[in-house]
C-alpha cells in the first residue's frame, strides 16, 4: 500500500479549510487537494515543512507507511 496521507484528518483536527491551508502554505488548492487525496506522486520538503508549520504538527502526523503483505515476501 505504501504511504498513506492523513492530511484531511489533521486539517479537521485543526479546523482549517483546504483554501486557507493552501494560502498559508503557498500552493494551489488543486495541488493541495491532490496531496490530500493521495493522488500526488511527490511532495517537496519545503511544502511539507510549510504544512507542518501551519498545522503545528510533525511529518509523521500527516504521512503514514503501510507495508503490503506482498512486500514481506522478500
Amino acid at each position: 500500500m505504501g504511504l498513506i496521507v492523513r492530511l484531511d484528518r489533521m486539517m479537521a483536527d485543526r479546523k482549517i479549510s483546504l483554501k486557507d491551508l493552501a494560502i498559508n502554505v503557498g500552493i494551489t488548492t488543486a495541488n493541495l487537494s491532490n496531496l490530500k487525496t493521495g493522488k500526488a506522486k511527490a511532495i517537496r520538503f519545503s511544502t511539507l515543512e510549510a504544512i507542518c508549520k501551519t498545522l503545528k504538527c510533525q511529518p509523521g502526523d500527516i504521512l503514514e507507511f503501510s507495508q503490503d503483505d506482498k512486500d514481506n515476501l522478500l
